[in-house]
């Protein structure tokens, strides 16, 4: 089922190894030119335009796109038990996190009456994008919500596919956890044409106002809005343009193969374009691993879309000649998620520099992060972990420098600032200094 590349005996450089990785085979660039009519029907027509593309692409829309406060209440009031106590318990997890994450305000003094300062600001409004396509996921309204929330964002909209067996309504469990996290403003919206009413605001029918505009829109799509959020990034910040999901596992010869193998189905499971990979020296744990999976996978619930993201492309065995042959593969490859199976499972993890989140050990698998660990699972995907971020407080803050010199200590360096500025030939820059440093200046 998984394809084997045997890299075991090749020195293999940076360049090579990241010719030799899988991927998924994404076209944002195709889907652009799919969605660039889109946005610009939606900035120019607003409610109209949103209606037609959910009668398209979602089945239809309901009476009202923002869902009414009462709606989400009663979704909440109806949610079993026992997923309300499992949300509740994410969110405690998940906000606890996040707030101690919120960097700290720094001011410097570089010499007697010359202070520097920086502080965090939050933007004041967020677009949060929840998929709703082949699942649900309102544990993703947990990652977006809380982590703007620790950031001190204080106008939070959330949107999401209308659902056909809902009356085009949101799911309930959806709506519950926007009714658990406080938020009031809830849009049945998905697609490329949600990115583009976050975006650009949007009106109702009679001209009243549906959505005003966000400064930032986070959270994961399928390839049309990863293409919505590059073409309106620069009118607002996005967080990242999110591909299909993928583990990566390092491993050796002491771990257990039905974990791992339990592990892979589990991204497999989300979409037939996931990305499924072990990377290992052990050609027995790999078969093991191999053994294992065809044996479940017949029997999961999603086994069509799971047989086909573990045949494909983006999914294989690596096998590599030592644990280090097997760490420079996970640079290379730059996991969203990368789990470390393998002897002193914490001293490999401190060695790796590309993924999005790391597992440590046999008991931190990757759908404990999914949803309870605390850490955020919105992460960089398609191999961007070799210099993005995953979501959190710094995606809804600013830094802001501020400077503060007294007359003394611009005095001291004036005379350099002046030599810069005419280095450069700019001398109106050392004009502006000089009329300070000058007793006769107005």
């Amino acid at each position: 089922m998984l394809r084997r590349i045997d890299i075991r005996g090749q020195n293999l450089s940076t360049r090579q190894l990241l010719e030799v990785v899988p991927r998924a085979e994404i076209d944002i660039d195709a889907a652009l030119e799919t969605v660039r009519p889109i946005l610009a029907d939606v900035r120019a027509r607003g409610e109209v335009a949103l209606r037609e593309y959910g009668d398209r692409f979602d089945s239809g829309s309901p009476a009202n796109l923002r869902i009414a406060p009462a709606d989400i209440e009663s979704a909440l009031a109806t949610l079993d038990p026992a997923v309300r106590e499992s949300l509740e318990e994410a969110i405690r997890r998940v906000r606890q996190f996040h707030e101690a994450t919120v960097p700290p305000a720094v001011s410097v003094d570089l010499a007697p009456g010359a202070r520097v300062s920086q502080r965090w600001v939050p933007v004041a409004r967020v677009g949060l994008y929840v998929p709703g396509g082949l699942a649900v996921y309102p544990s993703s309204v947990v990652m977006n919500v809380v982590a703007a929330q620790a950031a001190g964002v204080t106008e939070i909209a959330v949107t999401t596919p209308p659902q056909k067996a809902f009356a085009g309504a949101p799911h309930p469990s959806i709506l519950a956890a926007c009714a658990l996290l406080g938020v009031t403003e809830v849009y049945a919206v998905g697609g490329a044409q949600a990115i583009g009413m976050l975006a650009y605001g949007a009106t109702r029918t009679d001209g009243s106002v549906l959505c005003d505009p966000v400064d930032v829109i986070t959270g994961p799509g399928n390839v049309y809005v990863a293409a919505a959020k590059r073409a309106v990034n620069g009118t607002v910040g996005i967080d990242s343009e999110a591909g299909p999901t993928e583990i990566a596992v390092i491993a050796d010869d002491s771990a257990n193969p039905g974990f791992i193998a339990y592990d892979l189905l589990s991204q497999a499971e989300h979409d037939p374009m996931a990305g499924s990979v072990l990377i290992t020296d052990s050609a027995e744990l790999a078969e093991a691993v191999g053994e294992r999976l065809a044996s479940i996978v017949g029997v999961t619930k999603h086994d069509v879309r799971a047989k086909e993201a573990l045949g494909g492309v983006q999914s294989a065995i690596i096998l590599t000649d030592n644990l280090e042959q097997s760490i420079r593969v996970a640079d290379a490859y730059g996991a969203e998620h990368l789990e470390i199976h393998t002897r002193d499972a914490a001293a490999v993890a401190g060695r790796i520099r590309n993924a999005g989140a790391i597992f440590v050990g046999p008991y931190s698998p990757v759908p404990l992060g999914d949803y309870m660990a605390g850490s955020n699972h919105v992460l960089p995907t398609g191999g961007t972990a070799r210099f993005a971020s995953g979501l959190g407080v710094t995606s809804f803050l600013r830094a802001v420098s501020v400077i503060e010199y007294d007359e003394a200590a611009l005095a001291q360096v004036g005379h350099k600032v002046i030599a810069l500025a005419n280095a450069e030939d700019l001398p109106a820059h050392g004009e502006a200094i000089a009329a300070r440093l000058s007793p006769t200046s107005d």
